[in-house]
Formats: C-alpha cells, sequence, structure tokens
C-alpha cells in the first residue's frame, strides 16, 4: 500500500488560496473543465477545513502512484485510517469509486454519476484576474497583461519572457495527441468566425489524415469540457455557429497572424459566459443577451466617425428585436451615444467587466 501511504502523508494546510467565485459546496462533486482553469486549487481550498488526517489525496496524473495497487486497497486503507474525505485527481474512472462520507474528483471531461454534483470551471473571469494580480499598480496595467497572455491564474506569476511558451504547453496538456492538437489549433484559429464543422473538416483534411466521426466526435469533447463554445445565431438552429476558446490569448501562442478583433470579441464572451446562458449572435451584433434584451457589441478601437455606418447596422438590428440596450465594449473609450428609442453606451472592458 505505499501508494496510498504516501498520498496519505501530503498536506495542504500551508497552500495559499485565492477566492474564487465558484466554491466546493456538495460533499460529492466532480469537477471538470478545461487544462489549467484552477480545478485543483478549489479542492485545495476545500480540503483546507479538514485536518490532514481526515483526508486521502490521491493524484492520478502522478506516474508514482500504482493505480492496481490503490484501486485494490483504497477501501480497506479508508476504513482503517477513519479517512472522511477522498480526493481522486485527474481520475478516469478506472475503478469503482469507494464508500467515503465526502467524494470529490477531478476530471478533463464531465461525467454524471447518481449523487454527485456536477462543477464545470473555467478560467477567471477579469475580477476574479484583479484579485490573483498583485505585480500590476493599476487597472490599465493589468487589463494590458490580461489581455495579451489571457485568464489562467498561473500566468499571472510566471516571467513575461516564458509565458508564450508556458501557454503552447498548456495547449498540448489539453490535447492527447497529434490529432486533438490539430483540432483544437484550428478550432482556436478561427475563434470570433463564423465556420462550421464541415468546413473546418474539409480544410484539415488537406493537411493530415482524419475521419469525420473522429473530428466531430473530438469536438465533441472539446464542447463538453467548455474548451471550445459553439454560438448559435438567435433563432436559428440551422445557421452556423461562432466558435469561441476558453483562453482567448490562445491565438497568440499558436499563431504569428494578429486577428486583434477576434481576440477582443472572445474576451467579452468570456465575460459573459460566466454570467449569462442565453447568448446568442445577430448580424451585426457580436452577442445578444435575449433575458437581458441588451446587445453586446465588441469595437476595440471606437470612433464614432469611422464606426458610423457600423453603429447605423447595430442600431437597425436591435430595433427590429425591440433591445433596449447596447453596449459597445472597447479598449478604452467612454463615451454615450443619443438615441431615441435606445441607451447606447461606450465602455472600455475593464469598466464593463467590473460593472
Amino acid at each position: 500500500m505505499k501508494s496510498l501511504e504516501v498520498c496519505y502523508e501530503i498536506n495542504f494546510s500551508k497552500v495559499n488560496f485565492i477566492e474564487r467565485k465558484i466554491k466546493i459546496e456538495h460533499n460529492k462533486t466532480i469537477i471538470s473543465g478545461a487544462s489549467k482553469t484552477g480545478k485543483s486549487y478549489l479542492i485545495y481550498d476545500f480540503l483546507s477545513s479538514f485536518k490532514p488526517k481526515e483526508y486521502l489525496y490521491i493524484d492520478f496524473s502522478d506516474l508514482r502512484n500504482d493505480i492496481i495497487e490503490i484501486s485494490q486497497n483504497i477501501q480497506r486503507f479508508i476504513k482503517m485510517n477513519e479517512i472522511s474525505v477522498l480526493v481522486l485527481e485527474n481520475f478516469d474512472f478506472q475503478f469503482e469509486l469507494p464508500l467515503c462520507e465526502n467524494i470529490i474528483i477531478s476530471t478533463i471531461n464531465p461525467r454524471k454519476i447518481k449523487g454527485f454534483k456536477n462543477l464545470i470551471i473555467g478560467a477567471l473571469d477579469f475580477e476574479e484576474y484583479l484579485l490573483h494580480d498583485n505585480k500590476h499598480q493599476n487597472i490599465t496595467q493589468s487589463f494590458n497583461v490580461f489581455l495579451k497572455y489571457g485568464n489562467l491564474p498561473e500566468l499571472i506569476n510566471i516571467d513575461e519572457h516564458k509565458r508564450i511558451h508556458r501557454l503552447q504547453e498548456i495547449i498540448e496538456l489539453q490535447c492527447k495527441d497529434v490529432t486533438q492538437y490539430e483540432i483544437f489549433k484550428i478550432l482556436v484559429e478561427n475563434i470570433d468566425e463564423k465556420k462550421s464543422l464541415f468546413q473546418l473538416f474539409n480544410s484539415l483534411k488537406l493537411k493530415m489524415k482524419i475521419s469525420k466521426d473522429k473530428f466531430y466526435e473530438i469536438c465533441k469533447l472539446y464542447e463538453n469540457n467548455k474548451s471550445i463554445y459553439f454560438l448559435q445565431k438567435y433563432n436559428q438552429e440551422k445557421a452556423t455557429k461562432k466558435i469561441y476558446c476558453y483562453n482567448h490569448s490562445f491565438i497568440n501562442a499558436i499563431s504569428h497572424t494578429k486577428k486583434f478583433k477576434n481576440e477582443f470579441s472572445n474576451l467579452v464572451f468570456l465575460e459573459l459566459i460566466n454570467k449569462y446562458e442565453d447568448i446568442y449572435y445577430l448580424d451585426n451584433i457580436d452577442f445578444y443577451i435575449k433575458s437581458k434584451n441588451i446587445a453586446v457589441v465588441p469595437i476595440p478601437f471606437f470612433n464614432t466617425f469611422l464606426t458610423g455606418n457600423l453603429v447605423k447596422k447595430i442600431i437597425k438590428n436591435a430595433q427590429e428585436l425591440n433591445i433596449n440596450e447596447i453596449n459597445i465594449i472597447t479598449i478604452s473609450n467612454n463615451e454615450k451615444i443619443s438615441d431615441p428609442k435606445l441607451k447606447i453606451n461606450v465602455l472600455p472592458f475593464y469598466e464593463w467587466a467590473l460593472s
């Protein structure tokens, strides 16, 4: 029982944890989500309310842990040591779950089990990012780094010259093989684009040998663990969906081609997805929140004169759906546009995200 004995000695009482908006509140919980979004730290926070001798923490990504030995002895070990909390990190359900009062499981892909609550964790929103970021003196500096390097907690404390390389490593961690990597890459390259999976499949097929079924299966896997999002057009289920990723900065880590508007729109989308479930896109309107009757349009470098025609199209489409408020999200502009029927705000991202 060497693996279990070593795992039982692990102590998380000295781990510094910064509060997230999401917490483990159920004694039987399965946490899933994309790579490096903070699943482990959520578990450390949960364990902080227990004494080290009350919990057994097993990480199945640790190559030193013998899965066969663990599976054969875990129930006896739990009973022998009167363990009340069992944590199974990076668990692939290789064996039947033992009996224990509290069981917390982390896994890349969601799994439904009777009696367990499912918790899907995303990366940091901007408000959470500011709580984690103690390097920068003001909100503008923090926003610039957030925009450039993304929303993953560990990137905040890495030296700047190492961040792109670490983002590339995280993408590779997300993917089990070359096929998964190439599919993830082509999805990220097309963030904020209206592209059908069939179009992307045909494009990738020119580069590598892959079946349509395999391509669709892996896309579904990324959708299920919230690595990739497919945004539907309002009232048009069969229309081509728009693609978004759980970290807007991945596009800079896989390509030298700059797609700043796409990246910025992805950034705005991630703030919305943390707050609303009923998000759609419309013609000329990037995001429509039906429950609030609000349109959100990212225009990074807004200029009343240069974007006048676009604003007219946005207003026209908003009026057709009786939308009562339009928020135009920018890098730094802040102004109001007068309209007799609509409330139109032009806001910098950091002000809008924290409002």
